[in-house]
């Protein structure tokens, strides 16, 4: 057996807020068999904090149409009454809701309108 510390885990910060990466640090600099990645080096683990608009923005863009369709997923609009709505085929509005779930990595119609919400996409 080694008497030997084991190595620290190495974390990065990637956090948008200074205010929120100062207190982190500080909270984290505290912690036995922790140490915060210096600039450009390599580290086990990360944590991530981005702004609500730069995470709405920079993970997907969905089109105006998508748009259009997420509005009327939040009302609980069929896909039937989407086309009706939008004056679109059915298939074509099965696939902006497929497009939809696929951009907001949702598991279907109401997970894709609370990622929408959380996102800060639109407003429930």
């Amino acid at each position: 057996m080694s008497d030997e510390p084991a190595p620290d885990i190495v974390i990065a910060l990637e956090i948008d807020d200074p205010v929120l990466a100062d207190r982190l640090a500080t909270l984290l600099g505290s912690v036995a068999g922790l140490r915060l990645a210096a600039p450009g080096e390599q580290a086990a683990a990360a944590i991530v904090a981005r702004n609500r608009e730069a995470a709405a923005a920079g993970d997907f863009e969905l089109t105006p149409r998508e748009l259009d369709v997420l509005a009327l997923l939040a009302e609980g609009a069929s896909n039937k009454k989407i086309a009706q709505r939008l004056g679109i085929s059915v298939h074509t509005a099965k696939f902006h809701v497929g497009s939809l779930l696929d951009k907001l990595d949702a598991t279907g119609r109401t997970d894709a309108v609370a990622h929408a919400a959380r996102r800060g996409v639109i407003n429930l």
